[in-house]
This record gives C-alpha cells, sequence and structure tokens, in this order.
C-alpha cells in the first residue's frame, strides 16, 4: 500500500472518531447541582420534573443515549431507542429496538408504537429528551392511516432510485406520517421536549434530520406533489401514497404543523454535532502528516457523478497549476451527493464517487482519492465507500473489467470489491454525512 493511500485511510479514521455521538453529547450536555445544562447557556431544573423520559431514532442514537445515560444516571425514568440493525451499545435504563434502514421494517414500526405509548402517558411536569441522528426517517416509522409498510417501502424504494436529495425525501416522508414533521412533539405534549440532534443533512436544517419529528415543518403537501412531478414518480408510487398526497394539497386532510405553532413552545432542538466534525479533525490529522490543507467552504450537494469530476478538476489544477494548493496537498470536503439509479448492480453514491472519480485520474501519478459514510454504510452495501488512485482503471483493465460498464450498471461495489478497494469500517454508529479526500504527492 502506498504511502498516500494509508495516509488517506488515517486521516478518515482519525476523522470519524472525532464524530463519535456520545462525545458529542458530553462536550455539550452536562449536569451541576441538580440543573441540566445545554451548551451551559440553556438550563433545566431536574427537581421541576417527575419523569425523565429518554427517546430516539437514528444510527447515532444509541451512541447519543449511551452518553446520556453515563450523564442522567438513577434519574432516568426508562425510554426507548430505535437504532438501525447492528448500530446497537447495551444500555441500562433504556430499551434498545434495531430496526430496518434503509427500507423500514416490522420491528421499527413496533418500536414506535411502543414510543407513542409512551408519549401519551406524559404529563406537564416529565422531560422528554429525544436524541436525533440520520437514519431516522426509515426507523421512526408510523405511517398514517390508509397506507401500510408495504406502500412505504415500495415509496422509499423509488425516492432512493429517482436521484432525489434528502431534502425532497423527507419532505414526502413527514407528510405520510403520523411522528414525522413535527407531529412527534404534538403526540408529547404537555410534557417539556429537548431534541439533540446530530446532523446528516447539508445546511444543519432540523426539520430535515430524521424528517424532523420534533421540528417545525416548512413544507407542504404541494411540495410533494411537484417533488413527484419533477422525478416523474406518480406510476411507479403506491395509489395510497398519490391519494393522500393529492388529498392534502387540496386542503381535505390537516397539515404538518409549522413555524409560529403553539405546539412548539415547549421544545428546544439542539444540534450536538455535524459534518463539521469530521472535516475539522481530517484537517488537523492531514496537517501533522505534512500536507498543506484545503477544506472546499461549501457542501459537496447534487449529482454524484458532476461532483467527483469537479474533484478531478481540481487535482489538474494542482498539478499544473499548484493551486489553490502546492503538493503535498491534501484536499477535503463533505456533504451528501445522489445517484439516479439505471443500472441493476450493487452500490452507493460513495463508491459510485469513487469509480466516477478513478477513470478521471487514470493514469495520473501520486493521486489517491478516498470517498466515505461516516456511519460506514454506503448505499445497501456493508461498505463506508472506497479508495482509489491512477492506477486503479489499469489494475481494473487487467483483471478484464471495464470500469464504464460497471458505472453504467450502477455497479461500482463488486468494481471496488474485486481490486480489493472497499473501505470497510462496520457500523461507526454516528452519521454526518460523508467525507471526501484527495492526497496529491510531491
Amino acid at each position: 500500500m502506498s504511502s498516500l493511500r494509508k495516509d488517506a485511510l488515517s486521516i478518515l479514521s482519525f476523522s470519524l472518531k472525532a464524530c463519535d455521538p456520545s462525545c458529542a453529547i458530553k462536550d455539550r450536555i452536562q449536569v451541576k447541582r441538580e440543573k441540566l445544562w445545554v451548551d451551559r447557556r440553556t438550563s433545566y431544573d431536574l427537581r421541576s420534573f417527575k419523569r425523565i423520559f429518554i427517546l430516539g431514532a437514528g444510527k447515532a442514537s444509541a451512541r447519543m443515549a449511551y452518553a446520556m445515560e453515563e450523564i442522567l444516571r438513577e434519574k432516568i425514568s426508562s425510554g426507548i431507542i430505535i437504532t438501525k440493525k447492528g448500530h446497537g451499545v447495551k444500555l441500562k435504563k433504556v430499551d434498545l429496538v434495531e430496526g430496518g434502514h434503509p427500507l423500514p421494517d416490522k420491528s421499527g414500526i413496533q418500536a414506535t408504537k411502543n414510543m407513542l405509548r409512551l408519549l401519551s402517558g406524559t404529563a406537564i411536569d416529565d422531560l422528554v429528551i429525544f436524541l436525533l441522528s440520520g437514519g431516522a426517517s426509515a426507523l421512526l416509522v408510523s405511517p398514517v392511516s390508509g397506507i401500510s409498510l408495504t406502500d412505504k417501502i415500495k415509496l422509499t424504494h423509488q425516492l432512493l432510485r429517482c436521484g432525489a436529495d434528502i431534502k425532497e425525501i423527507n419532505t414526502i416522508r413527514k407528510h405520510i406520517s403520523q411522528v414525522k414533521g413535527g407531529r412527534l412533539a404534538q403526540l408529547a405534549q404537555p410534557s417539556q421536549i429537548l431534541t439533540l440532534v446530530l446532523s446528516d443533512v447539508i445546511g444543519d436544517r432540523i426539520e430535515f434530520v430524521g424528517s424532523g419529528p420534533t421540528s417545525p415543518d416548512s413544507t407542504t403537501f404541494s411540495h410533494c406533489l411537484k417533488i413527484i412531478t419533477k422525478y416523474k414518480l406518480k406510476d411507479k408510487i403506491p395509489t395510497s401514497v398519490y391519494s393522500y398526497l393529492k388529498e392534502g394539497a387540496e386542503g381535505k386532510i390537516l397539515e404538518t404543523p409549522k413555524p409560529g405553532d403553539p405546539v412548539f413552545k415547549k421544545v428546544k432542538n439542539v444540534i450536538i454535532g455535524s459534518n463539521k466534525m469530521a472535516l475539522r479533525e481530517a484537517k488537523k490529522r492531514a496537517e501533522a502528516l505534512g500536507y498543506e490543507v484545503f477544506v472546499l467552504p461549501r457542501p459537496v450537494a447534487g449529482d454524484t457523478t458532476r461532483a467527483a469530476l469537479g474533484h478531478v478538476d481540481l487535482i489538474r489544477r494542482i498539478k499544473k497549476k499548484g493551486e489553490p494548493i502546492s503538493p503535498p496537498a491534501c484536499i477535503i470536503s463533505g456533504g451528501e451527493t445522489t445517484v439516479k439509479v439505471k443500472g441493476k448492480g450493487l452500490g452507493g453514491r460513495n463508491q459510485e464517487f469513487a469509480l466516477v472519480a478513478a477513470m478521471g485520474i487514470k493514469d495520473m501519478k501520486k493521486v489517491v482519492l478516498l470517498s466515505a459514510g461516516t456511519d460506514g454504510t454506503d448505499g445497501p452495501t456493508d461498505a463506508a465507500g472506497a479508495i482509489c488512485d491512477g492506477e486503479t482503471v489499469k489494475r481494473a483493465l487487467k483483471e478484464g473489467m471495464d470500469p464504464q460498464r460497471y458505472l453504467d450498471q450502477n455497479d461500482s461495489y463488486h468494481f471496488f470489491q474485486k481490486l480489493g478497494d472497499l473501505i470497510i469500517t462496520g457500523p461507526t454508529q454516528t452519521n454526518v454525512m460523508d467525507i471526501h479526500l484527495i492526497l496529491i504527492g510531491e
């Protein structure tokens, strides 16, 4: 393995450690003299609450709950956490359920029912601490009447394939759910709610993280129909879903609670971590390894191919002109791209990003590119992403593999698997979008 590859993997490892949600909780939440402090600015007098419940959903929610148990200990009455299968940790006071992701399942349905049953018994002198991270949209599952779990799965499958971004996907998810889009806050009345959020969305807009169960919703049923039209989904999604959204747009169904709704008067949503944590630690590690570092100022979003080619153009500029920095150089970016799935292969946005880049940097010397999801899962695979260099395409051709054919089939997983270039981290129990690393040697 080249030193550039080793360095790229080292930078990724350090950045993932910095994203530990347990550490993020402990950095922001403290208990002093019977008061729960958030960022040393907002406090909750724990003596004023009869009961404290810990609820949550998302890939990082188990680690978040672990930290809250260490902070609050015996003060916790009970709770329920729903995380992705394989992402759980041992909890003492809080029940842990592992559900399906990215497609919801019966475990998620039942756990959500249990959570709603618990909320129905909360009172004015109770404190509900909700731990929210990416993945909650699939794990916190309670479709409106008339829409079945099968319908929800079919809808999710189409949304994930069409090229829609997470905000568009979650706009629709909010409007067919009894818990998303602020509706969990409605159900938790009249208790006090503190939601701690580990963001996995560009711009850190809380209403789109996990479809914003305790956040005001700025989107509408009309927005949902526009998204369906944009991606030509009307004939691909279940009739029950389209009919429900259409009735909502016609004003026949009550909208999700909006900004200014009194239901949020006793709700506080706080972001405790985001993609910036990963990028910040990556920069520190790269500098320690002797690289000049440039962090892209804007999150990477939109079409995966376009984003990858943009990174290839940046590599060319650095190698030819030494702009914006000179080798040994490290370019760091973060965000979340989208893939319109046309083939029948296996992969994810990070693996596809790396495959497109591999073709773009063909035969370039001393260049390595890595793209990975901080949650350890890229698409419906066991890989976090992939790593490539100027020799990747040449090695593939020697093995009789045509990179373009793999790309056309959206089969980046099997391409990199055969080359031994998949990045396998296992569940990281965090989730703050993706990280892309480019290393250019002298």
